[in-house]
C-alpha cells in the first residue's frame, strides 16, 4: 500500500448519500450509502451525519492515510458545510477535507469524460447546466417545485393529479391514469361521487405535497399503455425539458441525469429524440455519481489521456 494512491468521491442528495473509494487506476476499494445528505433539506448536522455514515462504510478495510484527494458533490446550500465535512474527514483519519462542489458537475461527470458540455437533470426537480471544464457555467430552471422545475418528477406528478381531479370534477369517465391516481390516493375507499373523490384527493395532496412526485411513475406506466391523458403530460414534460436545455446548450455532449431521465420510459424517449433531432448531439446517461466525484478528485493526479480512459472504471 502506498500513501496518496486513493481518492474519495461523495454524491449527496436529498434522498441518499453515496461515497466511493478508488485507487488512481480506477479500482474500487469501498462503497457506502446512507440517508440524505442535502443540508438545505435535512439541516447541517443531519446531512453531515449521513455523509459520515456513508464515508465510514466506504472506508472499511482501507487505510485512510492513503487518501490524497476527495471531492464532495452536495445538493443544496449551507453556510460552512465545508467546515463540517473537514471535521468528518479528520474524524475518519483523512489528512485533508474534500473539495466541496454542487451536485451538478458530479452528475455531468457521471455521464461523460468530456470537460465541457451540458447536463439535463430531471428527478424530483429539474435543471439544465452548461458545464465548462467541469464547473457550472450557466444554469436554466432549477427554480423549485412551486415556481419552476418544469418537466421534473414533481411537475409530472402534479400535472397528473390536476388532470385527474378536474376530470372527476367534470364527471368524466376515467382512463388508466385516472384509475391509477385514484387508487394511489384512495385505495378501495371510493365514492360516493366523483366530485367527492376529487375533493379527497385535493385534501390529501395539500396535506402532503411529497405525495405528488411518485405519481410520475404512474404517468410513465399509463403513457406506455397508450392512455391519452398520460401521453399528453409526458409529451409536455419532454418539451419543457428540451426548452430548458436550449437556454444553456453551447455544443458538446448532453448528459441525462435524475430518475425521470435515467429510467426507460416515454419522457426519456421523447427527450432523447428531441435533443438528437435538434442538435445532433451525443446524448449519454449519468452512471454512478460517487464514482464520478472520485474520478474528478483523481483528475489532477492523472495524465489527460489516462483520465479519459479510466472514466468508465470509476463511474461504472
Amino acid at each position: 500500500m502506498k500513501r496518496g494512491d486513493v481518492v474519495v468521491g461523495v454524491d449527496a442528495g436529498a434522498t441518499s448519500s453515496r461515497v466511493a473509494v478508488h485507487t488512481l487506476d480506477g479500482a474500487r476499494l469501498g462503497y457506502g450509502e446512507a440517508g440524505g445528505g442535502n443540508p438545505s433539506s435535512h439541516g447541517v448536522e443531519a446531512a453531515a451525519a449521513a455523509i459520515g455514515a456513508a464515508l465510514g462504510r466506504a472506508l472499511e478495510g482501507v487505510d485512510p492515510s492513503r487518501v490524497s484527494r476527495s471531492v464532495a458533490g452536495v445538493a443544496g446550500n449551507a453556510v460552512d458545510f465545508d467546515v463540517a465535512l473537514d471535521k468528518l474527514w479528520a474524524d475518519h483519519g483523512i489528512a485533508s477535507g474534500p473539495r466541496l462542489t454542487n451536485d451538478v458537475p458530479i452528475a455531468y461527470a457521471a455521464g461523460t469524460a468530456a470537460p465541457s458540455g451540458t447536463l439535463l437533470l430531471s428527478g424530483t426537480g429539474a435543471v439544465a447546466s452548461r458545464v465548462t471544464e467541469h464547473e457550472i457555467d450557466l444554469l436554466s430552471d432549477g427554480l423549485g417545485w412551486l415556481l419552476g422545475d418544469a418537466g421534473s418528477g414533481f411537475w409530472i406528478g402534479r400535472q397528473a393529479a390536476k388532470a385527474v381531479v378536474h376530470a372527476l370534477d367534470r364527471g368524466e369517465g376515467g382512463g388508466l391514469l385516472s384509475e391509477l391516481v385514484v387508487a394511489r390516493f384512495l385505495g378501495e375507499d371510493r365514492g360516493p361521487t366523483p366530485r367527492r373523490e376529487a375533493e379527497r384527493i385535493v385534501r390529501l395532496a395539500q396535506a402532503d405535497r411529497t405525495a405528488l412526485g411518485p405519481l410520475s411513475a404512474l404517468v410513465s406506466q399509463a403513457a406506455t399503455a397508450g392512455d391519452p391523458m398520460a401521453v399528453e403530460i409526458a409529451g409536455r414534460a419532454a418539451a419543457h425539458l428540451a426548452e430548458t436545455v436550449a437556454r444553456v446548450y453551447d455544443g458538446g455532449p448532453i448528459v441525462l441525469a435524475g430518475s425521470v431521465l435515467t429510467n426507460e420510459g416515454p419522457v426519456r424517449q421523447a427527450v432523447t429524440t428531441l435533443l438528437e433531432r435538434r442538435w445532433d448531439a451525443e446524448v449519454s446517461t449519468a452512471r454512478d455519481g460517487a464514482g464520478a466525484a472520485a474520478w474528478l478528485a483523481a483528475l489532477a493526479l492523472l495524465p489527460g489521456e489516462e483520465a479519459g480512459r479510466l472514466h468508465a472504471a470509476f463511474t461504472g
